[in-house]
């Protein structure tokens, strides 16, 4: 997998994730919508982490800057 994100787009999915969760666990989001934001919270956290999106491929967007 080719590094399809950028530094900005990472930061931004981690802090998204982070607040999600939070949310979660203070209890504002609960039953179905807090499962769901848990479940994209996890999937913005993998694809941070590894730098690569599969529906920037799909659209054909890269934000990672040239090398």
């Amino acid at each position: 997998m080719k590094p399809n994100m950028g530094g900005t787009d990472r930061i931004i999915r981690l802090i998204v994730a982070a607040i999600a969760v939070a949310l979660y666990f203070t209890g504002t989001l609960t039953g179905t919508l807090g499962i769901i934001a848990l479940v994209v919270a996890a999937i913005f956290a993998l694809t941070s982490v590894v730098s690569f999106c599969p529906l920037y491929t799909i659209f054909g967007l890269n934000t990672c800057p040239a090398k």
